[in-house]
């Protein structure tokens, strides 16, 4: 039995709490949890923070995030009294970019916003991420078609790693239920229509019947919508 199935095999029956307890006793100093501070990853943040968890918690500072987003950053840091690690872009390719390109070449093309993206989020990742062993994230199977034939539990290839969905199978609902239930700040903007949020100028509301991501980089095609942080391996 592989490393990776054993893991499985020994959290399908958790809880997510208990799911995230037995990583982290696991991959002591090696498990971390990446936060953009939407719905899920404020739940997730919460579990972490009220149970003591050894685990990391980090976020991208993109430089381009919602003025909500901010504060809902603060909130978050005041209520728990834990810090969250923030990765901020190459300073050099940023400039690079932007002296090239402009401030908002991400709208020229999609190999443009792919570059944004690589520079203000890939590549921060990459290197909050090095050296770790186990990424918990807080992606759902409703969120978009993609994700829904993925594990809770996988291998991500391009980071040399085991990452963990604990709340993959919740509905959004069940998300909502538990942030009211348990008082935890959350994005305001997420009442306004904004079901995913990333940075301001790529992202808007979502119409009713639209797809849960139709609101990230609207200007593309559907099939397109990946930014490249999660990427599947079938």
């Amino acid at each position: 039995m592989t490393s990776l199935e054993n893991i499985k095999w020994q959290t399908e029956a958790l809880e997510p709490v208990e799911a995230l307890a037995f990583l982290g006793n696991q991959f002591p100093g090696e498990i971390v949890f990446s936060t953009s501070f939407g719905w899920e990853d404020q739940v997730i943040t919460h579990m972490i923070f009220t149970n003591n968890l050894p685990i990391k918690i980090f976020t991208l500072e993109t430089g381009r995030l919602f003025p909500e987003t901010y504060y809902v950053w603060n909130r978050t840091m005041e209520m728990y009294g834990k810090p969250i690690h923030a990765y901020y872009p190459n300073n050099e390719l940023l400039e690079q970019m932007v002296n090239a390109k402009g401030p908002s070449s991400f709208y020229e093309s999609v190999e443009n916003r792919k570059e944004c993206c690589g520079i203000r989020k890939v590549e921060p990742l990459r290197r909050a991420l090095a050296g770790n062993k186990c990424w918990i994230t807080g992606i759902r199977a409703e969120q978009s078609a993609d994700r829904q034939f993925m594990d809770n539990i996988e291998w991500d290839e391009q980071n040399n790693l085991i990452k963990f969905h604990p709340i993959y199978s919740w509905t959004l609902e069940q998300v909502k239920a538990y942030i009211r239930e348990n008082n935890i700040p959350y994005n305001t903007l997420h009442d306004r229509g904004f079901p995913s949020i990333g940075c301001a100028p790529c992202t808007r509301a979502v119409q009713p019947g639209e797809d849960f991501r139709a609101g990230r980089w609207w200007w593309e095609d559907q099939s397109k919508k990946e930014c490249g942080l999660h990427v599947h391996n079938e």
